[in-house]
């Protein structure tokens, strides 16, 4: 089991290396473990609590969205 603080990490660390970019949460997972797709529920929900921090910024289609509610493809960025 992966730990929520090494996702929170691993998700700062993908929004500080791609800037002003952004990236799917699977590109998280898929660098967390081989097996990534069981991963993806914590990673959304450690992703949700950092958006709400302020940490991470999510977006749809450009623009701004709740991951947690959000249906369809998402991106994150650092905000």
């Amino acid at each position: 089991m992966i730990s929520d603080d090494t996702i929170a990490e691993a998700l700062r660390c993908m929004a500080s290396e791609r800037g002003t970019s952004t990236f799917c949460p699977s590109e998280t997972a898929r660098a967390l473990a081989e097996d990534w797709r069981p991963l993806m529920p914590e990673v959304r929900r450690v992703a949700a609590a950092l958006c709400d921090a302020g940490e991470l910024r999510c977006t749809q289609r450009g623009q701004p969205a709740y991951l947690l509610t959000a249906r369809g493809p998402i991106r994150l960025s650092s905000s």
